[in-house]
């Protein structure tokens, strides 16, 4: 996995070496469009798995255009059952230390889990906590997929305002280009879901999508996606949770493990659609067990969005 960070003045700024197949972020909110510096010139990749990280931070960065709305914030028309997505919001904001909370338990910040931090996406006022050894990203760090050899580098899906752990679990250059790929051993975030018909389908979209861009693909069978079920969260937040994962992973290089994901998808009071989605390595020795996941799903919580 690549990372990418642009500063204030919009310069762009590397803390790993870009990829050379890493393209332009999309727009956020299905059609505002980004403020957004243009990367390095994307190229075809060889094949190794596609996934980047953007950090959207400057205020003096190019506007791109919009327009390429979709299922889950951008692109595509969904015929082919597998419609576009794209990284949405902010994250803590830059007053803020990465994914400690913002203010005290009065605007619903501070850890729900004793000896835990707080991750905020203030553009989507969504909340939620995890275990200190996490880390958060900044404020604008947006974390997507894309097709293998897609030389646009379209994101299938995204989430911005992540909490990463072991940001280098792995580390390869599969596809031979001489740029190293970091794979984390699990991440999560936040985005909107503009075009979801309902959360059912938001949050059965995101755990697909999220397995078989990070893990499984080109293999669609690979992946199993279950069923969602409705799902109340510790503050009261009510939505729908769906789960997904890859079995019998087995690519050549030497990161190609199976993965697995949770998206809890929900509704803000103004009737908008959001979501919140786990990703993470499976089979492993520290995978991420399954009682820390459902207990970080449910801290996830609505609140005041305004930085």
């Amino acid at each position: 996995m690549g990372y990418g960070q642009q500063s204030p003045g919009g310069e762009h700024q590397q803390q790993d070496p870009w990829p050379p197949d890493a393209g332009q972020q999309p727009a956020p909110g299905g059609g505002a469009p980004w403020n957004a510096h243009p990367g390095p010139p994307s190229s075809p990749s060889g094949g190794g798995r596609r996934s980047s990280v953007i950090a959207v931070v400057a205020a003096t960065a190019v506007v791109l255009a919009a327009g390429i709305t979709g299922f889950l914030v951008l692109g595509g028309d969904g015929d082919d059952g597998k419609p576009g997505a794209g990284p949405t919001g902010d994250a803590v904001p830059p007053s803020a230390s990465p994914g400690e909370p913002r203010g005290g338990a009065g605007d619903g910040t501070a850890p729900l889990v004793p000896g835990w931090k707080t991750v905020v996406n203030p553009q989507r006022g969504i909340a939620f906590d995890v275990p200190v050894d996490w880390a958060g990203k900044s404020s604008g760090w947006v974390t997507y997929v894309a097709e293998n050899g897609d030389p646009e580098e379209t994101p299938l899906v995204g989430f911005a305002a992540p909490a990463i752990l072991k940001e280098k679990w792995c580390r390869s250059d599969d596809d031979g280009n001489g740029t190293q790929e970091d794979t984390p051993l699990a991440s999560v975030g936040s985005r909107a879901e503009p075009e979801a018909r309902d959360t059912a389908e938001a949050a059965g979209e995101n755990a697909r999508l999220w397995v078989y861009g990070s893990y499984a693909q080109p293999a669609k069978e690979k992946v199993t996606t279950g069923a969602a079920k409705p799902f109340t969260t510790k503050s009261g937040l009510t939505g729908s949770v769906a789960t997904a994962a890859s079995t019998g992973v087995d690519g050549p290089g030497r990161c190609a493990y199976d993965g697995k994901a949770t998206a809890f998808a929900f509704e803000n009071p103004a009737g908008e659609t959001l979501s919140w989605t786990f990703v993470g390595v499976r089979g492993v020795d520290d995978e991420v067990p399954e009682p820390t996941v459902r207990k970080i799903l449910g801290t996830v919580r609505l609140v005041d969005g305004a930085p």
